[in-house]
Protein backbone atom coordinates (compact mmCIF):
# COMPACT_ATOMS: atom_id res chain seq x y z
CA UNK A 1 0.00 0.00 0.00
CA UNK A 2 2.90 2.17 0.97
CA UNK A 3 5.37 1.40 -2.01
CA UNK A 4 1.86 2.29 -4.13
CA UNK A 5 1.77 5.49 -3.10
CA UNK A 6 5.54 6.94 -3.48
CA UNK A 7 5.12 5.15 -6.55
CA UNK A 8 2.03 7.32 -7.49
CA UNK A 9 4.80 10.13 -6.32
CA UNK A 10 7.37 9.62 -8.26
CA UNK A 11 5.70 9.35 -11.63
CA UNK A 12 6.65 12.01 -13.93
CA UNK A 13 4.73 15.15 -13.67
CA UNK A 14 1.84 15.01 -16.49
CA UNK A 15 -1.27 17.38 -17.69
CA UNK A 16 -4.93 17.27 -18.91
CA UNK A 17 -6.79 14.26 -17.96
CA UNK A 18 -3.97 11.99 -17.07
CA UNK A 19 -2.73 14.45 -14.31
CA UNK A 20 -6.95 14.42 -13.20
CA UNK A 21 -6.70 10.74 -13.33
CA UNK A 22 -3.64 10.38 -10.68
CA UNK A 23 -4.90 12.87 -8.16
CA UNK A 24 -8.55 10.61 -8.89
CA UNK A 25 -6.64 7.38 -8.34
CA UNK A 26 -4.11 8.43 -5.35
CA UNK A 27 -7.12 9.88 -3.75
CA UNK A 28 -8.73 6.85 -3.49
CA UNK A 29 -5.75 4.91 -2.19
CA UNK A 30 -5.34 7.85 0.71
CA UNK A 31 -8.95 6.77 1.48
CA UNK A 32 -8.96 5.55 5.37
CA UNK A 33 -11.07 2.79 4.28
CA UNK A 34 -8.87 1.69 1.26
CA UNK A 35 -6.25 1.89 3.84
CA UNK A 36 -7.86 -0.65 6.27
CA UNK A 37 -8.75 -3.18 3.70
CA UNK A 38 -5.00 -3.15 2.32
CA UNK A 39 -4.20 -3.51 5.83
CA UNK A 40 -6.09 -6.64 6.76
CA UNK A 41 -5.56 -8.14 3.34
CA UNK A 42 -1.30 -7.88 4.14
CA UNK A 43 -2.20 -9.53 7.58
CA UNK A 44 -3.55 -12.16 5.35
CA UNK A 45 -1.28 -12.39 2.92
CA UNK A 46 1.56 -12.95 6.01
CA UNK A 47 -0.40 -15.43 7.60
CA UNK A 48 -0.16 -17.22 4.02
CA UNK A 49 -4.01 -17.58 4.12
CA UNK A 50 -4.23 -19.63 7.04
CA UNK A 51 -7.93 -20.88 8.02
CA UNK A 52 -7.33 -19.33 11.53
CA UNK A 53 -4.98 -16.54 11.76
CA UNK A 54 -3.57 -16.40 15.63
CA UNK A 55 -4.58 -12.10 15.45
CA UNK A 56 -7.93 -11.94 13.57
CA UNK A 57 -9.67 -10.51 16.75
CA UNK A 58 -6.90 -8.11 16.91
CA UNK A 59 -7.13 -7.38 13.43
CA UNK A 60 -10.40 -6.68 13.37
CA UNK A 61 -10.22 -4.58 16.36
CA UNK A 62 -7.31 -2.51 14.69
CA UNK A 63 -9.82 -1.67 11.82
CA UNK A 64 -12.80 -0.77 13.33
CA UNK A 65 -10.26 1.62 15.29
CA UNK A 66 -9.22 2.80 12.31
CA UNK A 67 -12.69 3.61 10.63
CA UNK A 68 -14.72 4.71 13.32
CA UNK A 69 -14.50 8.03 14.12
CA UNK A 70 -15.52 8.17 9.81
CA UNK A 71 -18.92 6.31 10.78
CA UNK A 72 -20.89 10.44 10.66
CA UNK A 73 -19.32 11.08 7.68
CA UNK A 74 -19.44 8.23 5.33
CA UNK A 75 -22.12 6.29 5.14
CA UNK A 76 -19.92 3.12 3.89
CA UNK A 77 -17.87 3.31 6.75
CA UNK A 78 -20.92 2.71 9.22
CA UNK A 79 -21.78 -0.20 6.90
CA UNK A 80 -18.33 -1.71 6.90
CA UNK A 81 -18.41 -1.22 11.00
CA UNK A 82 -21.56 -3.04 11.00
CA UNK A 83 -20.62 -5.95 9.48
CA UNK A 84 -17.27 -6.34 11.43
CA UNK A 85 -19.50 -5.98 14.80
CA UNK A 86 -22.05 -9.40 13.76
CA UNK A 87 -22.11 -11.74 15.99
CA UNK A 88 -19.70 -14.04 14.10
CA UNK A 89 -16.88 -11.32 14.46
CA UNK A 90 -17.34 -11.43 18.30
CA UNK A 91 -15.89 -14.85 19.21
CA UNK A 92 -17.84 -17.14 21.76
CA UNK A 93 -16.34 -20.52 22.32
CA UNK A 94 -18.57 -23.22 22.12
CA UNK A 95 -18.71 -26.93 23.55
CA UNK A 96 -20.13 -30.47 22.68
CA UNK A 97 -22.45 -31.74 25.56
CA UNK A 98 -24.87 -34.29 25.13
CA UNK A 99 -24.63 -33.91 21.34
CA UNK A 100 -25.53 -30.76 21.80
CA UNK A 101 -23.62 -27.49 21.15
CA UNK A 102 -23.59 -25.36 24.16
CA UNK A 103 -22.19 -21.77 24.34
CA UNK A 104 -18.96 -22.32 26.93
CA UNK A 105 -17.98 -19.01 27.21
CA UNK A 106 -18.84 -15.33 25.60
CA UNK A 107 -16.28 -13.08 26.34
CA UNK A 108 -16.99 -9.85 28.53
CA UNK A 109 -17.38 -6.26 27.08
CA UNK A 110 -17.89 -7.68 23.38
CA UNK A 111 -20.69 -7.15 21.19
CA UNK A 112 -22.86 -10.64 22.50
CA UNK A 113 -22.42 -9.79 26.20
CA UNK A 114 -23.65 -6.20 25.39
CA UNK A 115 -26.35 -7.52 23.85
CA UNK A 116 -27.40 -10.07 26.60
CA UNK A 117 -29.30 -12.18 24.05
CA UNK A 118 -26.73 -14.86 24.40
CA UNK A 119 -25.80 -16.55 27.19
CA UNK A 120 -22.94 -19.53 28.75
CA UNK A 121 -25.10 -22.84 28.53
CA UNK A 122 -27.63 -22.28 26.02
CA UNK A 123 -28.08 -24.31 23.21
CA UNK A 124 -27.39 -23.24 19.83
CA UNK A 125 -29.70 -25.45 17.54
CA UNK A 126 -29.91 -23.73 13.97
CA UNK A 127 -28.50 -20.63 12.16
CA UNK A 128 -30.82 -19.11 10.05
CA UNK A 129 -32.46 -22.06 9.30
CA UNK A 130 -30.17 -24.24 8.53
CA UNK A 131 -29.39 -26.89 11.55
CA UNK A 132 -26.16 -27.06 13.20
CA UNK A 133 -25.54 -30.35 14.65
CA UNK A 134 -22.77 -30.98 17.29
CA UNK A 135 -19.61 -29.68 15.19
CA UNK A 136 -18.27 -26.02 16.12
CA UNK A 137 -16.39 -26.30 12.57
CA UNK A 138 -19.73 -26.69 11.00
CA UNK A 139 -20.89 -23.56 12.37
CA UNK A 140 -17.87 -21.40 12.18
CA UNK A 141 -18.19 -21.96 8.49
CA UNK A 142 -21.23 -21.86 8.40
CA UNK A 143 -21.16 -18.26 9.96
CA UNK A 144 -18.28 -17.59 7.87
CA UNK A 145 -20.84 -17.99 4.53
CA UNK A 146 -23.69 -15.92 5.80
CA UNK A 147 -23.73 -12.54 4.44
CA UNK A 148 -26.11 -9.19 6.30
CA UNK A 149 -28.68 -10.64 10.00
CA UNK A 150 -27.87 -13.65 11.49
CA UNK A 151 -30.70 -15.06 13.11
CA UNK A 152 -30.21 -17.82 15.82
CA UNK A 153 -33.13 -20.62 17.27
CA UNK A 154 -31.64 -21.69 21.13
CA UNK A 155 -32.16 -23.53 24.00
CA UNK A 156 -32.29 -20.73 26.44
CA UNK A 157 -30.14 -22.55 30.05
CA UNK A 158 -32.40 -20.23 32.51
CA UNK A 159 -29.64 -21.01 34.80
CA UNK A 160 -28.31 -18.61 37.10
CA UNK A 161 -25.19 -17.12 36.48
CA UNK A 162 -22.40 -15.89 39.36
CA UNK A 163 -22.14 -12.22 39.61
CA UNK A 164 -18.63 -11.23 37.59
CA UNK A 165 -17.64 -8.58 40.06
CA UNK A 166 -18.32 -10.66 43.33
CA UNK A 167 -14.33 -11.60 44.52
CA UNK A 168 -12.68 -15.06 44.15
CA UNK A 169 -11.38 -14.98 47.75
CA UNK A 170 -13.56 -12.81 49.47
CA UNK A 171 -17.10 -14.88 48.11
CA UNK A 172 -17.43 -16.53 51.76
CA UNK A 173 -16.35 -13.29 53.67
CA UNK A 174 -18.63 -11.14 51.83
CA UNK A 175 -20.94 -13.30 50.16
CA UNK A 176 -24.07 -10.64 49.38
CA UNK A 177 -21.30 -7.62 49.14
CA UNK A 178 -21.06 -7.01 45.69
CA UNK A 179 -18.02 -5.01 44.44
CA UNK A 180 -15.07 -5.05 41.26
CA UNK A 181 -12.82 -6.99 42.22
CA UNK A 182 -8.63 -6.08 40.88
CA UNK A 183 -5.90 -8.60 41.64
CA UNK A 184 -1.81 -8.22 41.01
CA UNK A 185 -0.31 -10.46 39.12
CA UNK A 186 2.85 -12.11 40.60
CA UNK A 187 4.30 -13.65 37.48
CA UNK A 188 4.17 -13.07 33.51
CA UNK A 189 1.72 -14.50 31.22
CA UNK A 190 1.85 -14.84 27.08
CA UNK A 191 -1.17 -16.89 26.21
CA UNK A 192 0.32 -17.63 23.11
CA UNK A 193 2.83 -20.25 25.08
CA UNK A 194 0.33 -21.60 26.74
CA UNK A 195 -0.64 -24.89 25.14
CA UNK A 196 -3.45 -25.39 27.84
CA UNK A 197 -5.53 -22.11 26.71
CA UNK A 198 -8.30 -23.25 24.75
CA UNK A 199 -8.49 -19.87 22.08
CA UNK A 200 -4.93 -18.35 22.21
CA UNK A 201 -5.74 -15.37 20.65
CA UNK A 202 -8.35 -14.78 23.11
CA UNK A 203 -5.97 -14.69 26.10
CA UNK A 204 -4.51 -11.28 27.66
CA UNK A 205 -1.02 -11.10 27.75
CA UNK A 206 0.56 -9.30 31.23
CA UNK A 207 3.86 -9.15 33.32
CA UNK A 208 4.19 -9.72 37.21
CA UNK A 209 3.10 -6.60 38.72
CA UNK A 210 0.14 -5.57 36.84
CA UNK A 211 -3.09 -4.99 38.10
CA UNK A 212 -6.22 -6.58 36.43
CA UNK A 213 -9.54 -6.53 37.00
CA UNK A 214 -11.81 -9.80 36.96
CA UNK A 215 -14.47 -9.53 35.34
CA UNK A 216 -16.09 -13.36 35.15
CA UNK A 217 -15.13 -15.96 37.11
CA UNK A 218 -17.31 -18.72 36.16
CA UNK A 219 -14.99 -20.85 34.26
CA UNK A 220 -13.22 -22.73 37.54
CA UNK A 221 -9.86 -23.19 34.63
CA UNK A 222 -10.72 -19.69 32.39
CA UNK A 223 -11.23 -16.21 34.31
CA UNK A 224 -11.85 -13.12 31.82
CA UNK A 225 -9.63 -10.14 32.91
CA UNK A 226 -8.86 -7.07 31.44
CA UNK A 227 -5.93 -4.40 32.20
CA UNK A 228 -6.07 -1.80 34.54
CA UNK A 229 -3.89 0.78 33.09
CA UNK A 230 -4.05 -0.03 29.38
CA UNK A 231 -7.87 -0.70 29.73
CA UNK A 232 -8.78 -2.60 26.08
CA UNK A 233 -11.27 -5.58 26.22
CA UNK A 234 -11.21 -8.29 28.01
CA UNK A 235 -9.22 -11.78 27.51
CA UNK A 236 -9.06 -14.91 29.19
CA UNK A 237 -6.43 -15.55 31.71
CA UNK A 238 -5.47 -18.69 33.74
CA UNK A 239 -7.71 -19.04 36.95
CA UNK A 240 -5.98 -19.22 40.35
CA UNK A 241 -6.92 -23.02 40.82
CA UNK A 242 -5.33 -24.32 37.16
CA UNK A 243 -2.63 -21.94 37.91
CA UNK A 244 -1.83 -23.41 41.37
CA UNK A 245 -2.02 -26.72 39.79
CA UNK A 246 0.62 -26.03 37.27
CA UNK A 247 2.83 -24.58 39.63
CA UNK A 248 2.44 -26.69 42.42
CA UNK A 249 5.15 -29.30 41.37
CA UNK A 250 7.37 -27.02 40.01
CA UNK A 251 10.56 -27.23 42.45
CA UNK A 252 11.66 -23.70 44.02
CA UNK A 253 15.14 -22.47 43.42
CA UNK A 254 15.91 -21.28 47.00
CA UNK A 255 14.34 -24.99 48.80
CA UNK A 256 18.24 -25.86 49.04
CA UNK A 257 20.14 -22.58 48.82
CA UNK A 258 21.95 -21.61 52.28
CA UNK A 259 21.79 -18.96 54.89
CA UNK A 260 19.19 -15.88 54.54
CA UNK A 261 19.87 -12.38 55.76
CA UNK A 262 21.29 -11.98 59.02
CA UNK A 263 23.35 -15.10 59.56
CA UNK A 264 27.01 -14.89 60.58
CA UNK A 265 29.15 -17.82 59.61
CA UNK A 266 30.86 -18.03 62.73
CA UNK A 267 28.86 -20.47 64.23
CA UNK A 268 31.18 -19.73 67.88
CA UNK A 269 29.63 -16.73 67.91
CA UNK A 270 26.30 -16.82 66.76
CA UNK A 271 24.19 -19.70 68.02
CA UNK A 272 20.71 -19.34 65.71
CA UNK A 273 19.60 -17.06 63.46
CA UNK A 274 16.87 -14.21 64.10
CA UNK A 275 13.26 -16.02 63.35
CA UNK A 276 9.70 -14.63 63.32
CA UNK A 277 7.95 -15.45 66.51
CA UNK A 278 4.79 -15.83 64.77
CA UNK A 279 6.23 -17.51 61.73
CA UNK A 280 8.99 -19.48 62.85
CA UNK A 281 8.93 -22.06 60.41
CA UNK A 282 8.91 -20.13 56.89
CA UNK A 283 6.43 -21.49 54.10
CA UNK A 284 9.26 -21.24 51.15
CA UNK A 285 6.94 -23.16 49.36
CA UNK A 286 3.96 -20.59 48.74
CA UNK A 287 2.91 -20.18 45.52
CA UNK A 288 2.13 -16.61 44.20
CA UNK A 289 -0.62 -16.16 41.85
CA UNK A 290 -2.61 -13.66 42.04
CA UNK A 291 -3.42 -11.05 45.06
CA UNK A 292 -6.68 -9.31 45.46
CA UNK A 293 -6.11 -5.73 45.63
CA UNK A 294 -8.11 -2.17 46.46
CA UNK A 295 -7.38 0.93 45.27
CA UNK A 296 -6.72 3.69 47.81
CA UNK A 297 -6.23 7.43 48.34
CA UNK A 298 -2.72 8.94 48.91
CA UNK A 299 -1.42 8.05 52.55
CA UNK A 300 1.50 7.56 54.77
CA UNK A 301 2.42 3.89 55.40
CA UNK A 302 3.16 2.92 58.83
CA UNK A 303 6.36 1.47 58.17
CA UNK A 304 9.11 1.44 55.90
CA UNK A 305 11.00 -2.16 55.40
CA UNK A 306 14.19 -2.65 53.82
CA UNK A 307 15.23 -5.49 52.95
CA UNK A 308 18.42 -7.01 51.81
CA UNK A 309 21.67 -9.06 51.95
CA UNK A 310 24.21 -8.32 54.96
CA UNK A 311 25.98 -5.16 53.89
CA UNK A 312 24.16 -3.52 50.88
CA UNK A 313 23.75 -0.37 52.93
CA UNK A 314 20.27 -0.91 54.70
CA UNK A 315 21.49 0.49 57.68
CA UNK A 316 23.06 3.62 55.64
CA UNK A 317 19.97 4.45 54.07
CA UNK A 318 17.49 4.31 57.17
CA UNK A 319 20.06 6.16 58.97
CA UNK A 320 20.22 9.37 56.78
CA UNK A 321 16.49 9.51 56.57
CA UNK A 322 15.62 9.35 60.33
CA UNK A 323 18.62 11.77 60.57
CA UNK A 324 16.95 14.48 57.84
CA UNK A 325 13.33 13.97 59.00
CA UNK A 326 13.02 12.99 62.51
CA UNK A 327 9.37 14.88 62.52
CA UNK A 328 8.29 11.92 60.02
CA UNK A 329 10.76 9.10 60.44
CA UNK A 330 11.52 6.79 63.42
CA UNK A 331 13.02 3.52 63.88
CA UNK A 332 13.01 0.89 67.15
CA UNK A 333 15.34 0.23 69.60
CA UNK A 334 16.53 -3.40 70.06
CA UNK A 335 16.12 -5.12 73.37
CA UNK A 336 19.39 -7.42 74.24
CA UNK A 337 19.49 -9.40 77.76
CA UNK A 338 23.75 -8.56 77.72
CA UNK A 339 24.99 -5.96 80.60
CA UNK A 340 25.12 -2.44 79.36
CA UNK A 341 28.50 -1.08 79.09
CA UNK A 342 29.83 1.89 80.83
CA UNK A 343 29.59 4.74 78.49
CA UNK A 344 25.82 2.82 77.38
CA UNK A 345 22.99 4.45 78.60
CA UNK A 346 19.38 2.23 78.49
CA UNK A 347 17.23 3.08 75.79
CA UNK A 348 19.72 4.61 73.36
CA UNK A 349 21.36 1.97 71.60
CA UNK A 350 19.41 -0.93 73.75
CA UNK A 351 17.37 -1.11 75.96
CA UNK A 352 18.62 -3.55 78.43
CA UNK A 353 16.60 -6.59 80.33
CA UNK A 354 17.15 -9.83 81.68
CA UNK A 355 17.42 -12.35 80.02
CA UNK A 356 14.80 -14.35 82.17
CA UNK A 357 12.31 -11.55 81.53
CA UNK A 358 13.39 -11.70 77.42
CA UNK A 359 12.79 -15.54 77.43
CA UNK A 360 9.54 -15.05 78.75
CA UNK A 361 8.29 -12.55 76.19
CA UNK A 362 9.71 -14.37 72.98
CA UNK A 363 7.63 -17.81 74.52
CA UNK A 364 4.98 -15.00 74.52
CA UNK A 365 5.36 -13.86 70.80
CA UNK A 366 5.85 -10.49 71.72
CA UNK A 367 9.02 -10.28 69.15
CA UNK A 368 9.32 -10.16 65.88
CA UNK A 369 12.82 -11.59 65.22
CA UNK A 370 15.11 -12.13 67.77
CA UNK A 371 18.21 -14.23 67.90
CA UNK A 372 21.50 -15.20 70.31
CA UNK A 373 25.27 -13.34 70.10
CA UNK A 374 27.92 -14.39 71.89
CA UNK A 375 25.68 -15.92 74.79
CA UNK A 376 23.32 -12.75 74.64
CA UNK A 377 19.67 -12.30 73.56
CA UNK A 378 18.55 -9.42 70.98
CA UNK A 379 15.37 -8.73 69.02
CA UNK A 380 13.11 -6.23 67.91
CA UNK A 381 9.65 -6.23 69.94
CA UNK A 382 6.30 -5.54 68.02
CA UNK A 383 5.22 -3.31 70.33
CA UNK A 384 8.31 -0.88 70.04
CA UNK A 385 7.17 -0.69 66.12
CA UNK A 386 3.91 0.33 67.33
CA UNK A 387 5.30 2.84 69.18
CA UNK A 388 6.40 4.77 66.98
CA UNK A 389 3.45 4.89 64.65
CA UNK A 390 1.66 6.09 67.12
CA UNK A 391 3.67 9.11 67.54
CA UNK A 392 2.84 9.80 63.79
CA UNK A 393 5.80 8.83 62.14
CA UNK A 394 6.49 5.78 59.81
CA UNK A 395 8.97 3.17 61.56
CA UNK A 396 11.53 2.27 59.28
CA UNK A 397 12.48 -1.55 59.44
CA UNK A 398 15.70 -3.12 58.23
CA UNK A 399 14.63 -7.14 59.27
CA UNK A 400 15.17 -10.52 57.85
CA UNK A 401 13.24 -11.01 54.95
CA UNK A 402 10.69 -13.67 56.83
CA UNK A 403 9.59 -11.43 59.24
CA UNK A 404 7.35 -9.99 55.73
CA UNK A 405 4.92 -12.66 56.84
CA UNK A 406 3.68 -10.96 59.87
CA UNK A 407 4.64 -7.34 59.02
CA UNK A 408 2.38 -7.16 55.59
CA UNK A 409 -0.74 -6.93 57.07
CA UNK A 410 -2.93 -3.80 58.33
CA UNK A 411 -1.77 -3.71 61.71
CA UNK A 412 1.73 -2.42 60.12
CA UNK A 413 0.81 -1.50 56.32
CA UNK A 414 4.41 -2.02 55.17
CA UNK A 415 6.24 -0.35 51.99
CA UNK A 416 8.43 -2.93 51.23
CA UNK A 417 12.31 -2.14 49.35
CA UNK A 418 14.06 -4.60 48.15
CA UNK A 419 18.02 -2.93 48.61
CA UNK A 420 19.46 -5.29 45.91
CA UNK A 421 23.32 -5.79 45.81
CA UNK A 422 25.13 -4.50 42.46
CA UNK A 423 27.66 -6.37 39.71
CA UNK A 424 29.66 -7.92 41.79
CA UNK A 425 32.65 -5.54 40.14
CA UNK A 426 30.94 -2.60 40.81
CA UNK A 427 30.45 -4.14 44.92
CA UNK A 428 33.84 -4.37 44.75
CA UNK A 429 34.55 -0.81 43.65
CA UNK A 430 32.37 0.57 46.55
CA UNK A 431 34.10 -1.33 49.17
CA UNK A 432 37.77 -0.42 48.18
CA UNK A 433 35.66 3.15 48.01
CA UNK A 434 35.07 2.83 51.60
CA UNK A 435 37.52 1.19 52.68
CA UNK A 436 40.16 4.07 51.26
CA UNK A 437 38.24 6.90 52.78
CA UNK A 438 38.97 5.22 56.16
CA UNK A 439 35.06 4.96 56.80
CA UNK A 440 35.85 1.41 57.42
CA UNK A 441 38.68 -0.69 57.75
CA UNK A 442 37.25 -3.65 57.89
CA UNK A 443 38.69 -5.51 54.35
CA UNK A 444 35.97 -8.01 52.61
CA UNK A 445 37.30 -10.84 50.79
CA UNK A 446 35.90 -11.38 46.60
CA UNK A 447 34.75 -14.68 48.36
CA UNK A 448 32.73 -12.77 50.91
CA UNK A 449 31.65 -10.05 48.15
CA UNK A 450 30.71 -12.91 46.69
CA UNK A 451 28.33 -14.09 49.00
CA UNK A 452 26.82 -10.61 49.40
CA UNK A 453 25.57 -10.95 45.55
CA UNK A 454 24.35 -14.37 45.33
CA UNK A 455 22.72 -13.89 48.63
CA UNK A 456 20.79 -10.87 47.08
CA UNK A 457 19.62 -12.84 44.34
CA UNK A 458 18.60 -15.32 46.67
CA UNK A 459 16.37 -13.05 48.57
CA UNK A 460 14.70 -11.48 45.74
CA UNK A 461 13.78 -14.92 43.89
CA UNK A 462 12.19 -16.37 47.06
CA UNK A 463 10.44 -12.83 48.11
CA UNK A 464 10.24 -10.83 45.04
CA UNK A 465 6.28 -10.71 45.48
CA UNK A 466 6.61 -8.88 48.49
CA UNK A 467 8.44 -6.24 47.31
CA UNK A 468 6.70 -2.53 46.24
CA UNK A 469 9.77 -1.45 44.89
CA UNK A 470 13.82 -2.82 44.02
CA UNK A 471 16.36 -0.70 44.07
CA UNK A 472 19.81 -1.75 42.92
CA UNK A 473 22.37 0.39 45.16
CA UNK A 474 25.07 1.14 42.91
CA UNK A 475 25.36 4.50 44.55
CA UNK A 476 24.22 5.37 48.22
CA UNK A 477 23.42 8.61 47.18
CA UNK A 478 21.06 7.88 44.14
CA UNK A 479 19.49 4.97 45.80
CA UNK A 480 18.62 7.71 48.47
CA UNK A 481 16.95 9.81 46.18
CA UNK A 482 14.92 7.01 44.56
CA UNK A 483 13.44 6.01 47.29
CA UNK A 484 12.69 9.33 49.18
CA UNK A 485 10.81 9.95 45.66
CA UNK A 486 8.99 6.73 46.12
CA UNK A 487 8.30 7.57 49.47
CA UNK A 488 6.70 10.81 48.74
CA UNK A 489 4.64 9.27 45.94
CA UNK A 490 2.78 7.58 48.35
CA UNK A 491 1.75 10.66 50.11
CA UNK A 492 0.61 11.88 46.41
CA UNK A 493 -1.09 9.25 44.47
CA UNK A 494 -3.29 6.41 44.77
CA UNK A 495 -1.73 2.97 45.74
CA UNK A 496 -3.02 -0.94 45.16
CA UNK A 497 -2.86 -2.63 48.80
CA UNK A 498 -3.98 -5.74 49.49
CA UNK A 499 -7.81 -6.05 49.78
CA UNK A 500 -7.42 -7.50 53.84
CA UNK A 501 -6.34 -3.64 54.67
CA UNK A 502 -9.46 -2.59 53.69
CA UNK A 503 -12.13 -5.53 54.12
Amino acid sequence: MQQVLENLTELPSSTGAEEIDLIFLKGIMENPIVKSLAKAHERLEDSKLEAVSDNNLELVNEILEDISPLISVDENVAELVGILKEPHFQGVTFRVENNDLVIARILHGGMIDRQGLLHVGDIIKEVNGHEVGNNPKELQELLKNISGSVTLKILPSYRDTITPQQSYASMERHPAHIRQVFVKCHFDYNPFNDNLIPCKEAGLKFSKGEILQIVNREDPNWWQASHVKEGGSAGLIPSQFLEEKRKAFVRRDWDNSGPFCGTISNKKKKKMMYLTTRNAEFDRHEIQIYEEVAKMPPFQRKTLVLIGAQGVGRRSLKNRFIVLNPARFGTTVPFTSRKPREDEKDGQAYKFVSRSEMEADIKAGKYLEHGEYEGNLYGTKIDSILEVVQTGRTCILDVNPQALKVLRTSEFMPYVVFIAAPELETLRAMHKAVVDAGITTKLLTDSDLKKTVDESARIQRAYNHYFDLIIVNDNLDKAFEKLQTAIEKLRMEPQWVPISWVY
